[in-house]
């Protein structure tokens, strides 16, 4: 019994240890570089594709929710026959 309980204590160390299994590289100094480069582009669009991509998504979909609810504030305010 007692050796269950000792594994199950060291199963539960190797778990919780902050050692990284796998070191992975730092990106931060990258990133930091690309997006404090000063050449005329948003920082909200730094990114690249995929930014530009949510950008113009997002963009699109409040336009097009905000076009809706205009159409309904129009559509109650007018008495139907």
């Amino acid at each position: 019994m007692y050796r269950h309980v000792a594994a199950l204590q060291q199963l539960s160390r190797r778990t919780l240890t902050s050692t990284a299994r796998r070191q992975v590289e730092n990106k931060v100094p990258q990133k930091q570089k690309l997006f404090q480069e000063n050449n005329g582009i948003p920082v909200h669009l730094k990114g690249g594709a995929g930014d530009a991509i949510l950008y113009r998504t997002t963009m699109g979909l409040t336009i097009l929710g905000t076009v809706f609810v205009i159409y309904e504030l129009v559509k109650a305010s007018l008495p139907h026959k």
